[in-house]
């Protein structure tokens, strides 16, 4: 049986994808607060390699973001980032341009917008919002100094 990850085109074709999408989330300003997410946490020269280690084991392909790290709990991985529902539909807006930008179209594409519609909105959560000045344990962004970068 083929994985969902093969289906799509393999991880050449979600390499393009996860890429293209931060590189909308870097350039568009309608997507700011995306952006804006990753300016706590480890930044996103960090985030577009998990993105993609993570996307390969989601999509049934190998678990690389798995044997880094331990687990693929999204639920875990997402704790600390403030997440609204504009936020999770901002995402899935913006990783749609993504796969319709490299052109991916087709019954495993739209099997992979509602798997990722679910995930999104299971992560809405009232962990307290910086941007909006909520009280948090944590009040200074941390800075991605460039220390990781994508090659």
């Amino acid at each position: 049986m083929t994985s969902a990850l093969d289906q799509i085109g393999g991880e050449g074709v979600l390499r393009a994808v996860v890429e293209r999408f931060y590189d909308l989330m870097e350039s568009d300003p309608a997507v700011h607060e995306l952006h804006r997410l990753h300016f706590r946490g480890h930044g996103l020269s960090h985030t577009r390699q998990a993105q993609f280690e993570f996307m390969c084991g989601f999509l049934g392909g190998r678990a690389y973001y798995r044997e880094r790290f331990g687990h693929m709990n999204l639920r875990e991985i997402h704790a600390h980032v403030p997440i609204r529902e504009a936020d999770a539909e901002m995402w899935l807006q913006t990783f749609d341009r993504a796969l319709q930008d490299v052109g991916l179209s087709g019954p495993a594409v739209e099997v992979f917008r509602k798997t990722l519609d679910r995930a999104a909105r299971m992560l809405v959560n009232d962990v307290p919002d910086w941007r909006l000045g909520e009280d948090t344990a944590d009040s200074q962004p941390r800075r991605d100094h460039g220390a990781l970068r994508r090659g």
